[in-house]
């Protein structure tokens, strides 16, 4: 692993989510991590000593220790948020927030979990948000962005405490059957995976970088 990096200090918002987990799990397994910052809206359970949770307001986060990267996992659903306008603010504005308070306490490396089909011209609304987060940042002066677009994730959210998405219920288990068969950037995933593969590439990404399913599969 190159040298700039050994120590690391890292923040990550969304770490009560399915790939957000994940991902803190990885950074504290990282001997190179010297400390990882959560962001979170409630208690995690899980303690460590490199561990830093800092229980915020994303509408007015305070300023960040000094940070050299920075994992953005924070989501939620239409039927969660309860309208468009407050999905909106999970999504896009509250991943935004950290990302840019982020920059100011120096992190020039940013990974994103985003969406299959993001795009900020879509007529989906849901796909739309997505990409106009990434066009945001984008925008931002960094040495690289790594942007993760899963489709389909196939672990079950049961330990998380989330209620049942009844679509994923119904799709899960016919992707499994032909995962083959779908093209790899729509081809379903593991959230640990995505994770991973997330990890690894901002370490070593220059500018902006996408990964589709297809990249992540098995890495």
């Amino acid at each position: 692993m190159a040298s700039a990096f050994i120590r690391r200090k890292v923040v990550l918002a969304g770490a009560t989510g399915l790939i957000g987990g994940y991902l803190l799990d990885m950074l504290l397994a990282e001997d190179s991590v010297a400390e990882v910052h959560a962001l979170v809206r409630r208690p995690l359970k899980v303690s460590h000593p490199r561990l830093h949770c800092h229980r915020v307001d994303f509408t007015a986060l305070p300023e960040l220790p000094p940070i050299d990267e920075a994992y953005l996992a924070l989501g939620t659903t239409l039927k969660v948020a309860g309208s468009r306008e407050a999905f909106r603010a999970v999504d896009l504005q509250a991943n935004l927030a950290v990302a840019m308070a982020a920059v100011r306490a120096g992190a020039r490396r940013i990974g994103l979990v985003s969406a299959a089909g993001a795009n900020a011209q879509s007529s989906v609304f849901y796909n739309r948000v997505k990409g106009e987060l990434e066009e945001a940042l984008k925008s931002l002066e960094l040495e690289a962005l790594v942007i993760a677009r899963p489709s389909l994730l196939l672990d079950s959210r049961a330990h998380l405490g989330q209620p049942p998405r009844l679509a994923e219920s119904v799709a899960i288990p016919m992707a499994r059957l032909i995962a083959p068969l779908i093209p790899g950037a729509y081809r379903p995933i593991h959230g640990k995976d995505v994770a991973r593969a997330l990890l690894r590439s901002v370490l070593t990404a220059k500018g902006a970088h996408v990964l589709t399913s297809g990249d992540m599969v098995g890495r």
